[in-house]
């Protein structure tokens, strides 16, 4: 009897494409620059010279430079923070990388993110000084590291896509609930979500649903935030 010869998941399943070195290191760099953990302190930069009008009593508050108190805070509690985490994971062998590859990697970030973000909110919250849709902002992230929290259970999702999704979701919604015309950075800020997204891939980082997992719920932790605090 002629023997039939099945083909295994392995041989069927097609090969991934090849990227050059130059493009990958490339990619490499994008990643970093474009961290989740910078785009706090980079929305907050925006808004506070975009709109001064609406961060006086920041302005007045500064000592060397204009919103320098209101830098700091937000540099300390959404980005030194998280980092000193990760650092410390890494030194006590709970996270494999500073990369945060796997699922297992990113659960005390996660964690920990969740308490400092939401922290950065309440702060801000019951000081009753930043205008409201600032206060979203930080509710729509502590909202979407939530659910990216325990969507990582069953799923790895793209915490890149994740933190551009809620800047574009962020500026949404300025331009439909305050009637702001910031077209011109929305759309900078999709190209570069692109941009970010198409990193990710080249690096192998993720799978497409899985970056376009991230920028979905970027957006709606976003959504759900102005609508609570907005």
């Amino acid at each position: 009897m002629e023997q039939v010869i099945i083909p295994t998941t392995d041989d069927a399943r097609q090969e991934k494409p090849v990227f050059s070195p130059a493009l990958r290191k490339a990619a490499e760099v994008i990643s970093y620059l474009s961290h989740p953990l910078f785009l706090p302190i980079l929305v907050t930069v925006f808004l506070a010279n975009a709109m001064p009008e609406y961060f006086v009593l920041f302005k007045q508050d500064s000592v060397r430079f204009a919103f320098d108190k209101l830098f700091i805070r937000v540099l300390f509690s959404t980005l030194f923070l998280p980092l000193f985490v990760v650092a410390l994971c890494k030194a006590l062998g709970f996270v494999t990388s500073f990369q945060l590859r796997s699922q297992k990697d990113r659960i005390i970030p996660y964690i920990a993110c969740t308490t400092f973000y939401f922290w950065t909110y309440f702060a801000f919250k019951r000081e009753a000084v930043a205008p409201p849709f600032f206060n979203a902002f930080f509710l729509g992230i502590f909202i979407a590291i939530v659910i990216g929290m325990v969507a990582n259970t069953y799923v790895k999702i793209s915490m890149h896509t994740i933190g551009w999704g809620g800047v574009v979701g962020f500026l949404l919604m300025l331009m439909i609930g305050m009637n702001m015309n910031i077209s011109l950075v929305l759309m900078v800020a999709l190209l570069i979500t692109g941009i970010v997204g198409t990193a990710r891939l080249i690096l192998g980082a993720h799978t497409p649903a899985e970056i376009y997992a991230g920028f979905i719920l970027g957006i709606i932790a976003q959504l759900i935030g102005y609508g609570i605090a907005g």
